[in-house]
């Protein structure tokens, strides 16, 4: 029998790092690695010193192999999936000027409504690049940076993504792939590349930025011998270009064009994000029209206040996360950190709908509401630009793909099935982010279409399956109501 050989997938999220020792013939997680990110700021601000993600990544793979108890020399390629639009700058030696602005960094909200403005209005990004800039993408945290910390951008000689950023240590090559780079709005996914013309607007040139591999998958190069040394692994392993997290999610769910196309997947974590995998590239203002890493397109919608902020409403109301009722008449929109769908960057929290008998539990039960409700809202959205009508019964009754830490939660897949009225499966796959890694760096490594092998990966995942309940049409109308009549001094926006 020939000796195993594995490949690890790195998850480098927002507040952690995970590596997934995966087996490279059956996709067998062996073991997970995981270390823990600092973010700071207040208000708006949201940074972390991209040297973090290093060491954290350092330590995540030590971890992984050591509980895996496998030998290094059975490690065959590595890829790196991070969290989207994080603006990181390097100096000409390329380190870190600064630390990063991360994708919920919401100063610059009114960069993006320049930018916007600049171009002509929504449908004219949309139709360059796919995206409409909100405060989450790297294009206004770069306009913001040249505003506000002009010493910085003028000594900034690279400017990379956070997966980027950790690539570029592994394999000393400045390398990124279509899925991340159509985060940036800078990158057209109208033409596969970058925009010149968006470029000159900015002050960036393409000397400026990592090259774009085919896909997510391409070997981009082969892991150094520093990097080695500092990861202990072998020097020459298969190094993939990598991708975004979503992205990420999308190929360790098998979906691609070489699997599951115009199926919905909701996205419970520190963010909310409902996405499918389609050929059909996305020409809606409503919507990221992302590109995917195996060369289709990923349209997104996205939402700030997920996971977080509704345990942060437990936290308030001295609650477990699990001891909620539904809201009755209450309506609690979390909207904690500003807002990115819909767009409404400097909103807060409102609450309504309070009445002397409501309970505790009733007000955690309509933070929970209030959260899927924002992010299943676009799934109509979503649904259009895959080219499918939402009514048809057949797209209706398409089950919705749970993932992220939420979908671990009894309360939030219970919300998430009234709400959307549609059967849920839940992957037997938890680190689906670190899963699709390990699938790029398997097809780095010589194993063919990374989507193919997570859906190979996939026959033997246990998965669960819950039929539909039927939408709970009350709570849904009292919900969108509130959101539609809410003036911008009660959002904030």
């Amino acid at each position: 029998m020939p000796p195993r050989t594995v490949v690890i997938g790195v998850d480098s999220s927002t507040q952690s790092t995970k590596a997934a020792v995966t087996d490279t013939e059956t996709g067998e997680l062996l073991a997970v690695g995981r270390a823990p990110h600092v973010v700071t700021g207040e208000g708006g601000a949201r940074e972390t010193d991209p040297e973090v993600w290093w060491l954290a990544l350092c330590d995540a793979v030590a971890a992984g192999l050591k509980e895996s108890g496998l030998s290094p020399s059975s490690v065959v390629g590595i890829a790196v999936a991070g969290q989207q639009h994080g603006l990181v700058t390097l100096d000409r030696a390329g380190r870190p000027l600064r630390p990063a602005l991360l994708w919920n960094d919401t100063r610059s909200a009114p960069q993006a409504a320049a930018l916007v403005a600049e171009l002509g209005g929504p449908e004219a990004w949309t139709a360059r690049t796919g995206t409409v800039p909100v405060a989450s993408m790297t294009a206004t945290k770069w306009r913001w940076l040249r505003e506000n910390d002009p010493v910085n951008a003028e000594a900034t000689a690279s400017v990379r993504l956070p997966h980027d950023f950790l690539t570029e240590r592994l394999a000393g090559v400045a390398a990124t792939d279509p899925g991340d780079a159509s985060g940036t709005c800078w990158y057209s996914t109208a033409t596969g590349a970058y925009d010149p013309d968006l470029l000159e607007r900015l002050g960036l040139s393409v000397s400026m930025l990592p090259e774009v591999a085919a896909t997510g998958g391409t070997r981009i190069g082969s892991l150094t011998e520093s990097a080695a040394e500092a990861l202990g692994l072998p020097a020459g392993i298969a190094v993939a270009a990598g991708t975004g997290d979503n992205m990420s999610a999308a190929v360790g769910l098998g979906l691609g064009g070489a699997g599951l196309l115009d199926h919905p997947v909701l996205s419970l974590g520190t963010s909310g994000t409902v996405f499918a995998a389609s050929r059909t590239r996305p020409a809606s203002t409503a919507l990221s029209g992302f590109a995917g890493a195996d060369g289709t397109y990923l349209p997104l919608a996205c939402t700030l206040n997920c996971t977080l902020a509704v345990d942060k409403v437990a936290a308030l109301l001295g609650l477990h996360r699990d001891d909620a009722t539904p809201g009755g008449e209450a309506v609690l929109l979390p909207y904690l950190d500003g807002e990115r769908t819909p767009d409404l960057p400097t909103s807060s929290g409102l609450l309504t709908g309070l009445r002397h008998d409501t309970t505790p539990q009733q007000l955690l039960g309509a933070a929970y509401e209030g959260a899927a409700f924002t992010v299943l809202r676009a799934l109509d959205e979503l649904l259009l630009a895959c080219g499918l009508d939402p009514a048809d019964p057949e797209v209706a009754g398409r089950p919705l793909r749970l993932i992220g830490g939420g979908a671990q939660g009894r309360t939030w897949v219970e919300t998430v099935r009234r709400l959307s009225g549609r059967p849920l499966i839940v992957p037997g796959s938890g680190e689906l982010v670190a899963l699709g890694a390990a699938a790029l760096a398997a097809s780095a490594a010589g194993g063919g279409d990374p989507v193919a092998v997570a859906a190979r990966w996939n026959e033997k995942s246990e998965d669960a399956e819950l039929p539909s309940a039927g939408r709970d049409t009350e709570t849904w109308e009292r919900i969108g109501s509130v959101l539609d009549k809410a003036s911008e001094p009660l959002l904030g926006g």
